[in-house]
């Protein structure tokens, strides 16, 4: 995972939706994210915010900001930018989390965070996202193709193609299940 896109990647998948069944272990959904508090520590050891608590209306917002993010990445990056019933939300999603331009050396710019209270942690979330897409990365940042995963992953295939985050575990086991489907209906594939 390359640097510039960890706390967004991070953050996405601060929801964990997997629910499926590896070397005879279930895995059990979770949501880091249960109030403002835990929002707050975990911004804290992103080191996206210092002290201040985050209120139950920044909470909410990042919980808007985080659905809006994943189903962005839900979206194959070739339709997510025609897609405005997904480019809205995360438009009206980000709108909260203000940005300015900050000089940075001679002749670059950045986006920085106009607040300094917890929006700003969120903010830089924000700023992540906008970077990674100029430099041409957010398509590598893609949702798992598997329904009982759906874990963000940072696409590192040379041809940028991958639907699973990872090949062998969620990779294999949709291509098992469509194996099995397709042979269940075929009359010429039985014995």
């Amino acid at each position: 995972m390359p640097d510039a896109l960890a706390n967004l990647y991070d953050f996405a998948n601060t929801l964990d939706l997997r629910h499926f069944t590896h070397r005879g272990v279930q895995h059990q959904q979770a949501d880091a994210l249960q109030d403002p508090a835990a929002l707050g520590e975990w911004m804290r050891q992103h080191g996206l915010i210092e002290r201040a608590a985050p209120s139950q209306k920044t909470f909410e917002a990042a919980l808007r900001l985080r659905a809006a993010i994943r189903d962005y990445l839900k979206c194959e990056p070739t339709e997510r930018h025609r897609k405005p019933a997904v480019t809205a939300p995360l438009n009206a999603a980000m709108e909260p989390f203000a940005l300015r331009v900050a000089t940075i050396g001679k002749d670059g710019f950045a986006l920085r965070p106009v607040m300094s209270d917890a929006q700003a942690g969120l903010s830089a979330i924000v700023a992540e996202l906008y970077d990674a897409a100029s430099a041409g990365m957010l398509g590598r940042l893609k949702m798992c193709a598997a329904d009982e995963c759906q874990r963000v992953f940072f696409d590192r295939s040379k041809p940028g193609t991958r639907r699973w985050c990872q090949t062998t575990l969620c990779g294999n086991r949709e291509k098992t299940r469509t194996y099995r489907e397709r042979h269940r209906h075929d009359p010429t594939s039985e014995s």
